[in-house]
């Protein structure tokens, strides 16, 4: 794996991602993280079957990790003699229960380059564990988890907990967007350099932790794996299903609110790489033209509509020019923050105010061709049906729109993806990222 990020890039940019070079030996790969809260009648099967899995099909150097959530019976000492027993065993103490508290804390401080976690009583079968980890250590992804809901997926459990786990990534979906197919299976991975930059935003350190990471490294672009698994549910799990769902939909409430201000900084991990293909540079095409070429035409059409929609209300008791000022003074803040975020891709409220005033420099333009047209209109023929002026308006606006795409592509939102400037701390001049 590479590590050496490009002499040009900001302090704590992500390097491209690699395959992982064969390591030195007893150098561990893979770290795999099992989080326990007086489980001292699984642990120790748990531990043992992991252990003899790995060494006798992973072909990597691996560790595995213990990690003692304020265990209150004989956890400790089971876990202690693991540790003495098996080699690359190790044990955390932590003295707070939270699977999600123990997983930040293990995995901040491993030097792992691919961390996992899996559930003590190792529902998920473990040959699903390789593919789990083979696109994190090929560099192809930068999450992966299991996936309890894919087609191919072979699943025993109750009734209760299947309606109650595929109702709650409905509402992820419905929600947030999610395009995960599984936010709570206790099979996961990530890479070591995504889970440094990744997990200090994440909030949550009880079960929602899982959904807050996938959430926030979908929306930031990172590319999550999914793989199908077999799982067999637990009878005994000591989960405590409707406080857990009740906590789950207390952190998506959280996460929904955070994502409709702008508070979360995703722009840390928006294509942290340097990787993805679509910011090469070709000759003789702009950088990401067709891209926000598209996104540009779908909010034209949107904000189009909806300011036609603005100008027949506000006709109803004012005339055409008042009409017509009001929408498109509406209609234009709409564009321009939709544009801003669809379009161009800038996220957070950084010079947010700044790119409105702009847009309305632009709106100014689009006024004038608009009213200048009305005005022609009615010199010509004095007083024209409705349906003539909504046709002039629309031939004005798409001249409009073509000199709005311009204007926020070169001036508004220009493409500054300048050389880091390691004088300063910054790049050259702010754009999006």
């Amino acid at each position: 794996m590479r590590t050496d990020p490009s002499p040009d890039a900001p302090p704590g940019t992500l390097p491209a991602r690699e395959h992982l070079p064969v390591s030195a030996a007893g150098t561990a790969v893979l770290d795999v993280v099992i989080p326990v809260h007086n489980e001292e009648q699984d642990l120790q099967p748990c531990v043992r079957r992991l252990h003899e899995h790995l060494t006798r099909t992973f072909p990597y150097a691996f560790r595995i990790t213990i990690a003692d959530n304020a265990s209150t019976d004989t956890t400790p000492l089971v876990a202690a003699r693991l540790t003495a027993e098996l080699p690359g065993v190790g044990v955390v103490r932590l003295e707070q229960k939270g699977r999600g508290r123990a997983l930040r804390t293990v995995w901040s401080a491993s030097e792992a380059p691919v961390l996992a976690y899996m559930d003590v009583d190792l529902s998920t079968d473990l040959n699903a564990l390789l593919p789990l980890v083979a696109p994190l250590i090929s560099g192809h992804s930068d999450l992966a988890i299991g996936s309890r809901l894919a087609r191919s997926s072979r699943v025993v459990r109750g009734p209760k907990r299947e309606l109650i786990s595929r109702a709650y990534n409905l509402i992820l979906r419905g929600s947030l967007h999610a395009r995960f197919s599984d936010a709570q299976c206790g099979f996961k991975a990530i890479r070591g350099d995504v889970a440094r930059v990744l997990l200090p935003l994440v909030e949550d350190g009880g079960w929602f932790f899982d959904t807050e990471m996938l959430v926030l490294a979908e929306r930031s672009g990172l590319r999550i794996h999914e793989v199908p698994v077999d799982w067999v549910d637990d009878p005994d799990s000591t989960v405590h299903i409707v406080r857990t769902a009740a906590d789950d939909l207390k952190g998506v409430w959280r996460i929904g609110r955070a994502l409709a201000t702008g508070s979360l900084p995703l722009d840390r991990l928006t294509r942290p790489f340097g990787d993805d293909p679509r910011d090469r540079e070709l000759t003789g095409v702009p950088g990401g033209l067709a891209r926000q070429l598209a996104g540009f035409c779908v909010v034209g059409v949107l904000s189009t509509l909806f300011y036609l929609l603005l100008y027949s209300g506000f006709r109803q008791f004012c005339g055409p020019q008042c009409a017509n000022a009001l929408a498109l003074l509406v209609s234009a803040v709409a564009n321009t923050a939709a544009n801003r975020r669809l379009t161009f891709g800038v996220r957070g409220r950084g010079g947010a105010v700044r790119h409105q005033a702009q847009g309305l420099l632009v709106f100014a333009i689009g006024l004038a061709l608009t009213s200048g047209s009305l005005a022609a209109l009615d010199a010509a023929h004095g007083h024209p049906a409705h349906s003539t002026e909504l046709a002039v308006l629309v031939t004005a606006n798409l001249a409009a729109t073509v000199l709005r795409f311009l204007l926020f592509r070169a001036w508004v939102f220009p493409d500054q993806r300048r050389p880091y400037d390691a004088g300063t701390g910054t790049h050259s001049c702010e754009g999006p990222r």
